[in-house]
């Protein structure tokens, strides 16, 4: 029997230390990428650091799951975010001029962040689970986790995938589609007829088929179409990067998740027997025999629908919402594996493959860190729109810069004419690399002055769709370290930081701030 025990997003800790009191110049919550990133920086600043995780690993992402790196231009990748990618290349050996390597197993990956923070002395808190913040004067003082525990610095960074500091913190923020009304843009809200990651044959949708009277079968929603470019509050799908080997000494059979319910794959099942089968196909063998993978085609690892209440939702109802995202993605390899109804030579494709037994070993050799695609964005002075990304306007203010596509995952699965259709999938590529602005990272001055944002950055839900990339947001917690140091040094607002200054840092510490071809 697997033991899932340590499979979780959250538990209510069990006679819990007594609460710590730290005080720190800069206090970094969210042991993402990014999080990483600003520790490292803040301390080669001299800034006395705390980082301050929620759960119980560093890396988010890049150490969960998602070893096949999203760059979209290698070239504009810089700073520590590109040392980590030095990284890698030095553990598996790279070929490529500068020694960068771009796919890594999920452990070689989190290792690498265990080192950093060890040889920067960054102390690192795990498990802390915010409560709320408290602020005087429009500044953080402290924020106060779930045990009564403290964390006090002049500075906060927020490199969370929820922006839950920034939302304690009351930040405006927005979750969903805007319309392209808002900013004038056009790949925005309610999208149809993009031909990727949809169905490719007729799927009856209704549970007796033919009729609509009989209901709906799991993981088609009972919703309204809408009209193209209105906007909603449903957020792009979320699962799991999946860690997979092929080699057979290391590999451990699918095993069954609680509570697993075959029904829930009838849409799969009817999508193979219409004569498609594509929903492993989007995983690319990596060192050592393993794989990362994603969602590909109508019916695969993406749960649509399945996330809308993830990003405002307490840590009780994300805990379950985890749960049922491990329940669909590994029910949905399990039930390839074994299901006598899927064909055999299906089942038998499936079953070359299984979870490396060195991987994840303390969540059952499941990535421990759930594919937050999007989830709050700030609503801040200056919103990053595609009309940066294409490059229609420029931000002047440049603290890195994003180059990969456009990208929304699909939003909706609903009907239309008795079909089954997915809705919101987009894949625009920008002209090219484009900045993004300092001021898309900070506040309002009237809601904070002391808190950077670099993951749940100001901007439109399609333009995060381009940024929204693990290289990116290590470049931008860096910036963020960096803005925060400047900020502290001449005790200014994050608002009164002098871009000039704060240029000349960041390029000094190898931050690639602007392109050109």
């Amino acid at each position: 029997m697997t033991d899932f025990s340590g499979l979780y997003y959250y538990r209510a800790k069990k006679n819990p230390a007594p609460p710590i009191h730290v005080k720190a110049d800069v206090c970094i919550y969210g042991g993402s990428s990014a999080g990483v990133a600003a520790a490292v920086q803040a301390a080669r600043m001299g800034m006395k650091t705390a980082l301050v995780e929620f759960g119980r690993h560093l890396g988010g992402l890049t150490s969960g799951g998602l070893g096949r790196t999203d760059f979209g231009n290698k070239a504009v990748i810089g700073g520590i975010s590109r040392e980590f990618y030095r990284e890698i290349g030095r553990h598996y050996g790279s070929s490529e001029p500068d020694g960068s390597g771009w796919m890594f197993e999920p452990s070689a990956a989190e290792r690498i962040y265990l080192d950093w923070v060890e040889r920067y002395d960054i102390p690192v808190y795990f498990e802390q689970r915010l409560d709320r913040a408290e602020l005087r004067d429009g500044r953080i003082v402290r924020i106060v986790m779930e045990d009564g525990s403290t964390f006090e610095a002049g500075m906060f960074i927020d490199a969370t995938y929820e922006g839950d500091l920034m939302a304690r913190a009351g930040v405006s923020y927005t979750v969903g589609r805007e319309a392209n009304s808002i900013y004038r843009e056009t790949l925005n809200g309610i999208h149809f007829g993009s031909p990727n990651h949809n169905f490719k044959a007729w799927v009856d949708p209704y549970v007796v088929p033919g009729k609509p009277d009989s209901g709906l079968i799991a993981g088609v929603q009972d919703l309204e179409p809408g009209r193209q470019g209105d906007g909603d509050s449903c957020v792009q799908a979320y699962n799991f990067r999946i860690c997979l080997t092929n080699v057979a000494s290391n590999r451990i059979p699918f095993p069954e998740p609680p509570g697993y319910d075959p029904d829930r794959f009838e849409l799969l099942l009817r999508y193979i027997n219409a004569g498609v089968w594509d929903a492993m196909r989007l995983h690319v063998m990596m060192q050592r025999g393993k794989t990362d993978l994603n969602n590909f085609g109508g019916v695969s690892t993406d749960h649509i629908g399945g996330n809308y209440a993830w990003p405002d939702a307490g840590y009780s109802e994300r805990e379950h919402l985890f749960q049922d995202h491990v329940n669909y993605n590994l029910g949905m390899l399990y039930f390839l594996a074994n299901d006598e109804r899927v064909p055999a030579w299906i089942r038998g494709e499936v079953r070359q493959w299984g979870l490396p037994a060195d991987e994840f070993p303390g969540s059952a050799n499941w990535p421990h860190q759930l594919y937050v695609r999007e989830a709050r964005r700030m609503v801040s002075d200056f919103v990053m729109t595609e009309h940066h990304c294409r490059h229609l306007a420029v931000a002047e203010d440049s603290v890195g810069l994003a180059a990969y596509g456009m990208d929304s995952h699909n939003c909706r699965r609903i009907v239309i004419d008795g079909r089954c259709i997915n809705e919101g999938n987009v894949e625009i590529s920008p002209p090219g690399p484009y900045p993004i602005s300092y001021r898309s990272i900070i506040p309002k001055g009237e809601q904070c002055q002391n808190l950077l944002v670099p993951v749940c950055l100001s901007s439109s839900h399609i333009a995060y769709g381009s940024i929204r990339m693990e290289p990116v947001f290590m470049v931008l917690g860096q910036s963020a370290a960096t803005a925060a140091g400047v900020a502290l040094a001449r005790s200014r607002a994050v608002q009164e930081v002098d871009y000039t200054m704060l240029r000349e840092h960041l390029l000094s510490d190898g931050q690639i701030l602007e392109w050109k071809d």
